[in-house]
């Protein structure tokens, strides 16, 4: 329950329609336990009226509501029985109808009240995975996460709306019905709700079973949505390796883990609320029996009046104390699956704003002062004494082999990751004291890893900048030269793209990533092997555009290729984190290095082809 503690901030938010509807939920049982009341009279009414045989008058008048006292007031001058019958029964039907429409502004009040809670929750829950580090996703899988915004907020919500209202009219209605019980026979009240303690007792060994069983539940679900969802992902490949089977198998073994955990949950619940169901027919049983033998032997001021009544108070504690299991059980896995939610949103990034940010305008001034960088998920020293200087609008390729830490570059410049040595400065600003939002929207990045949008190619373009007019998007995919094929499609720029691009080409969806850069227009852009999925000639036309294009702007090209025809002020070269070699063009290759050996290489391939 300690869990739960966290959904406070919305009841408090929503406190006046929680406030209202826990009014409801009272008056409409309120008038609900004045129709035995109502019962109770016409039946004694009738037995004293028609002198039945056995019929004892009481000594006693019975304790009534007030609303009913009235009631009785009023119809008691009536000498017609009939009428007398007719006017209680014309109420009762007016009290059902009262507690029916009292229900339907209850369920309009909580249970709207949890769909509000649900759609802040998952909000609440998506801004902060947005504010998670690359290190949060590196070490959790993507069907967790989706599991614990859908699933599991779904199952707080059944706590935040049908338990609350259960519990609200469960309270209700035991007070309401005890309290009249006991003012009509306090001994028989007694008696009849005796079970309650085992009821009670039942319930606390029941909870903890039930709340075990939902936490192995929802941690199965998600290893089952996590298979689910990288099988989709990775169709292509299941298919191209005739894998259907063994991921099918996979996919069997979770599937029946969660069974397995579902169907445990389930029996005891097929226990638990038979149980229950038992108590309630044993205290209608003895309400009947105790009852019965003191209407026989004329004990107490017993009626048949008061056994009818009882009765019907018993079938009224029916349906709630029945909920009490459900309720319980909808509690338990509530606090299981908020414990789940709490674990992320208690995880705080470790890439965030320094208490006073510094705002910079980026000129692309870079300097590296004997940077070290291990990641931390993996241990991998990634970049060793790194020390590098970038002037303002100099364009710098960065080149080595692959896992030489080039990629790592990028990341710290992002400010993906902070460094574990050493520091980085931006125009003389160490990069973890500029505002973060700042420092990302003054870069533009062009992945290694190319990521699309299941949006159309115009929005996919001016991702980072939303109020692009078409002409600039036009003017972007010319300089990343994909203007040709966005014209050639159907629709052109509104072209919808499949998940992750799947409908393009890998040439195709660089030069869209390499747009969507562009038309940033910053000072400093960084393009990590970018070209890796295009043929030559359209290489040769996109280094021509970003020659023009890169003129004042300072642009650090990160690949495992040579570009001769780009001139670039400085190129270094990479080698388990560190530069062994660094010059231009023409230097690198009179050293007769590793840079001249990489560039014969290429040359030989072009050759050849």
């Amino acid at each position: 329950m300690k869990h739960l503690k966290a959904l406070n901030k919305y009841f408090w938010k929503y406190r006046i329609r929680l406030g209202i509807g826990v009014m409801f939920v009272f008056l409409s049982n309120y008038f609900n336990v004045l129709s035995p009341q109502v019962t109770g009279f016409i039946i004694d009414f009738v037995q004293r009226a028609l002198h039945l045989p056995g019929y004892q008058p009481k000594k006693i008048a019975p304790g009534y509501s007030v609303l009913v006292d009235k009631f009785i007031h009023r119809v008691e001058g009536i000498s017609e029985v009939g009428k007398v019958v007719a006017i209680c029964g014309i109420t009762i039907l007016f009290l059902a109808l009262l507690r029916g429409f009292f229900l339907f502004l209850m369920r309009q009040t909580i249970i709207v009240m949890s769909r509000h809670i649900e759609y802040d929750q998952k909000n609440e829950i998506y801004r902060h995975y947005q504010k998670l580090d690359t290190a949060f996703y590196k070490i959790h899988n993507t069907g967790d996460l989706m599991n614990r915004i859908a699933e599991d907020v779904s199952r707080v919500r059944m706590f935040t709306g049908p338990s609350i209202m259960y519990l609200a009219n469960l309270v209700a209605v035991i007070s309401l019905s005890v309290f009249f019980m006991l003012k009509r026979d306090a001994e028989l009240t007694l008696y009849v709700l005796a079970p309650l303690p085992i009821l009670a007792i039942t319930i606390y060994f029941v909870n903890n079973t039930i709340n075990k069983k939902s936490e192995r539940i929802q941690a199965s679900l998600s290893d089952l949505t996590t298979n689910a969802q990288e099988s989709y992902s990775g169709i292509r490949v299941i298919k191209s390796y005739v894998q259907e089977k063994a991921m099918l198998g996979f996919f069997t073994k979770n599937s029946e883990e969660y069974k397995k955990n579902a169907i445990g949950l389930a029996k005891v619940e097929a226990i638990y609320f038979p149980s229950i169901t038992l108590l309630i027919g044993l205290s209608t049983l003895l309400t009947i029996m105790i009852g019965g033998l003191y209407y026989i032997y004329g004990n107490r001021n017993m009626g048949i009046d008061t056994i009818v009544e009882f009765v019907m108070y018993i079938n009224m504690l029916t349906f709630p104390v029945s909920a009490i299991g459900l309720t319980a059980s909808m509690i338990q896995r509530a606090a299981a699956s908020q414990k789940r939610i709490n674990e992320f949103l208690q995880t705080e990034p470790t890439i965030q704003n320094n208490f006073s940010p510094v705002a910079v305008t980026l000129k692309g001034n870079i300097f590296f002062e004997d940077v070290n960088f291990t990641y931390p998920h993996t241990g991998i020293w990634a970049l060793r004494n790194f020390n590098l200087q970038i002037r303002k609008g100099e364009k710098v390729a960065i080149v080595g082999r692959t896992g030489s830490g080039k990629s790592t570059i990028a990341q710290l410049l992002l400010r993906m990751y902070d460094v574990t040595g050493g520091k980085i400065e931006l125009d003389g600003n160490d990069i973890r004291n500029i505002e973060l939002k700042m420092l990302r929207e003054q870069i533009s990045y062009v992945p290694q890893d190319v990521f699309l949008f299941s949006d159309t190619v115009e929005n996919n373009i001016r991702f980072g900048v939303q109020q692009a007019e078409k002409s600039v998007v036009e003017i972007a995919a010319a300089k990343a030269s994909v203007i040709k094929e966005i014209t050639s499609f159907p629709r052109q720029y509104d072209t919808m793209i499949g998940e992750r691009g799947v409908t393009l080409s890998g040439g195709q969806k660089q030069r869209i990533s390499i747009a969507r850069a562009l038309i940033k227009n910053p000072n400093l852009i960084i393009f990590d092997d970018c070209l890796s999925a295009v043929d030559a000639k359209t290489e040769k036309e996109i280094i021509g555009n970003l020659n023009e294009y890169l003129q004042d702007k300072t642009a650090i090209i990160i690949t495992h290729r040579i570009f001769s025809l780009f001139n670039f002020d400085k190129i270094v070269v990479l080698e388990e984190g560190a530069i062994v070699e660094q010059g231009t063009h023409q230097q690198l290759l009179d050293q007769n290095g590793y840079y001249a050996g990489l560039y014969a290489r290429q040359q030989e391939f072009e050759e050849s082809q």
